[in-house]
């Protein structure tokens, strides 16, 4: 049996428009194509189809776009080795989640396994909700708390974490 392909895991967070996806593509086009951007957002209203859009447009040739709002970990397994990898994000993809009234513990305990062994060099971007004040609803309170714990078991099992702040990488691991 041949020896597992081994690669690393990078995870991207901050806050909204801090600069993470833009910087998760840079790390990921430092690689030789070609890259694959896993995508989790789904595009429920006119200003989600922008955002998207916007991504799109940053993207140039040598990507290739998977669509998996719910099935990250398929998409994942399915990919060939080595093959550098984006995806963007963990939040949305719990939201995902969340709204579907899934086991949103199992869903992340099985997402967490499956970036615990990349088989390429893998970035992943996800927000960093938690620096805000409490929530004043309960569903976004479980969301918080939620994200909170996801970011911490992909963090456990990445090799580089990077905290985004204005547009700058600052490096946690």
């Amino acid at each position: 049996m041949p020896d597992r392909v081994v690669g690393t895991l990078t995870l991207v967070t901050g806050g909204a428009r801090s600069g993470k996806s833009a910087h998760a593509e840079k790390l990921a086009t430092a690689c030789p194509p070609p890259w694959a951007y896993i995508a989790t957002a789904q595009a429920y209203d006119d200003e989600m189809r922008e955002r998207i859009a916007l991504h799109r447009s940053r993207r140039g040739e040598g990507w290739t776009t998977i669509d998996a709002p719910l099935d990250l970990i398929g998409a994942i397994e399915a990919l060939p080795d080595g093959r550098p990898v984006l995806i963007d994000c963990l939040t949305l993809w719990l939201t995902n989640h969340m709204l579907a009234e899934h086991d949103v513990e199992a869903e992340c305990r099985g997402l967490a396994d499956v970036l615990s062994r990349p088989r390429g060099p893998w970035f992943v971007v996800s927000n960093e909700v938690g620096q805000g004040i409490v929530p004043d609803n309960a569903l976004a309170r479980r969301f918080r708390d939620a994200a909170g714990r996801l970011n911490q078991q992909v963090a456990a099992v990445s090799d580089t974490v990077l905290l985004m702040m204005a547009g700058l990488p600052l490096k946690v691991k």
